[in-house]
């Protein structure tokens, strides 16, 4: 098992997160109906996101006993890996105009970057990070030597 190849984010209000979603540019796919869907899946490049409703994705895990939904930190980041620093500047900008709350203001970092930090409508972490020697597959993927 060596692959990752789905990420799926429970929510509160799959409409208003997708929407959310949307606005950031994600490119996505809708099982159900706009107003009614049943989950849905980003077309990215890379590893592939869904929103799918958190009850049920609770009850997916264990139907007779549910995992407890909760709020604040959860030890998860999600991040997106920018090719500037002004464009980790733009995505949380337009973040924040979607909704997100800017929980650290992009800055210097102690690795040599410049990275920010955003939650979504339900709470997850969003790093936004550029790194000067970072390079990209053809998938858009970061490279990371060594792997």
């Amino acid at each position: 098992m060596n692959r990752l190849n789905l990420i799926t984010l429970g929510t509160r209000n799959i409409v208003k997160s997708h929407k959310f979603f949307k606005e950031l540019g994600f490119d996505t796919s809708i099982r159900g109906t706009e107003s009614n869907p049943f989950i849905i899946f980003f077309r990215n490049k890379g590893t592939r996101i869904a929103l799918y409703p958190i009850e049920e994705l609770a009850k997916d895990v264990n139907k007779d006993n549910p995992p407890e939904i909760s709020n604040g930190f959860s030890g998860i980041t999600l991040a997106y890996n920018a090719k500037s620093m002004e464009e980790v500047d733009e995505v949380l900008r337009k973040a924040e105009s979607a909704g997100a709350t800017i929980q650290k203001e992009p800055k210097q970092t102690d690795w040599g970057g410049y990275s920010g930090y955003f939650t979504d409508l339900d709470g997850y972490y969003w790093e936004v990070a550029y790194g000067e020697d970072w390079e990209f597959d053809e998938s858009e993927m970061l490279i990371i030597e060594d792997l």
